[in-house]
């Protein structure tokens, strides 16, 4: 594989609020991957930016949330095909629920514990497996 750093195309954020995940319902529209599943904050590489600038960028757009990149762990590197995304963990306290601005993607937010998004029929299956590895205290890696 190229460097992950520099090949990649986009990054998402497992972004914890106390014990619950702020999760974004994809919109329903056939022309993009998972259409109405279950999300997390995150989204395509713009220009030259690093996985974690990408990261924050995209949580502040769509859910007003600003980030640091001291708050960012890395959970996952998946690589399919020559397509390369980054996956974070941020834990932050469950107070910033309040600060939530949604954007203008998607149908909404919602709050879930990390297990009820793993049940849910709508959770993207490959975030769910990203989850659950993260949860369970395997590290990142580049297997798909």
């Amino acid at each position: 594989m190229n460097d992950p750093r520099r090949v990649f195309e986009g990054a998402k954020v497992m972004l914890f609020l106390g014990d619950r995940l702020v999760i974004l319902k994809r919109d329903n529209k056939p022309q993009i991957s998972w259409p109405g599943y279950l999300d997390f904050p995150g989204g395509a590489r713009e220009g030259h930016e690093s996985p974690e600038t990408c990261a924050i960028r995209e949580t502040r757009e769509e859910v007003g949330l600003r980030l640091a990149p001291s708050h960012l762990v890395l959970a996952h590197v998946r690589q399919v095909g020559g397509c390369v995304g980054w996956y974070y963990a941020a834990h932050m306290p469950a107070a910033w629920e309040q600060d939530i601005v949604f954007g203008d993607e998607g149908e909404g937010w919602l709050m879930m514990t990390p297990e009820a998004y793993a049940a849910h029929p709508r959770a993207i299956p490959h975030f769910r497996d990203i989850l659950m590895a993260y949860l369970a205290g395997k590290g990142p890696d580049a297997s798909g």
